[in-house]
């Protein structure tokens, strides 16, 4: 898909700079992360971009440190590919493509037999114990090289839906619960799995709020953008294209 097919131009996937680290695993797309078609579902996906980050970040040797909460995350499928399907061997490469006071942006592209399928964009918060923003330091600068001098912002912009959308409940499950007591990133993702009829070839998703279990959303759809409100306040936002 062509730079203007995609439905929200502000999302940037940057190259990798020469002097910079890359990290790169392999592994099988498995059964419980496909749908009925075959087909890697989004967010088995997300779940395959949070293990690679967490696996680039024990490699660097780096202190655990901070947690990396998702600010938000956007994925392409490259023109003439397809979504990779069970049983194919992923190989996902990562980088750091930019950085903020706090904040650090991921590019992760997957690979099947060598050609590029998927290519991602995240951006991840570094938080401390109180949940406060935390700068990143020297030691991450000397870790990722020069594509993390890239200056990124973390401000993202909020469309509220229109009064006409389609609403539902969301229920929720415990299952959905991460380590910090949010609805984890992957799960945010699953309402793709409802309202993409075909395969995508671009996807966003923004986090504006945590969504915990103790909430009650409603998935709000207009067109091919949606979004996830507690209380009529937007906390998720996402918009996404279709292939054939």
């Amino acid at each position: 898909m062509s730079a203007s097919a995609i439905p929200d131009p502000s999302v940037t996937f940057a190259p990798r700079r020469a002097r910079s680290r890359a990290f790169a695993t392999h592994w099988p797309v498995r059964l419980g992360d496909c749908g009925p078609d075959g087909r890697l579902r989004p967010d088995g996906l997300v779940r395959y971009l949070q293990d690679v980050a967490s696996d680039d970040w024990i490699d660097t040797g780096l202190p655990p440190g901070p947690t990396w909460l998702v600010r938000h995350a956007a994925v392409r499928l490259t023109p003439g590919a397809r979504w990779p399907e069970l049983g194919d061997e992923v190989t996902l490469t990562t980088w750091c493509s930019g950085s903020g006071a706090a904040w650090a942006e991921r590019r992760t592209d997957i690979a099947v037999g060598g050609e590029c399928r998927l290519e991602t964009v995240t951006l991840w918060v570094s938080v401390g114990p109180s949940g406060r923003p935390v700068r990143l330091d020297a030691g991450f600068f000397a870790a990722y090289g020069e594509s993390a001098q890239r200056k990124v912002s973390a401000r993202v912009s909020l469309a509220s839906p229109p009064p006409d959308a389609e609403r539902r409940p969301w229920p929720l499950r415990r299952s959905d619960l991460d380590v910090v007591g949010h609805i984890n990133n992957a799960a945010l993702w699953s309402p793709l799995v409802e309202l993409a009829a075909a395969p995508l070839t671009f996807a966003r998703v923004i986090h504006h709020a945590p969504v915990t279990g103790d909430d009650a959303p409603e998935l709000v759809v207009a067109g091919t953008r949606w979004w996830l409100t507690v209380q009529q306040l937007v906390h998720v936002e996402g918009v996404y294209a279709l292939g054939g």
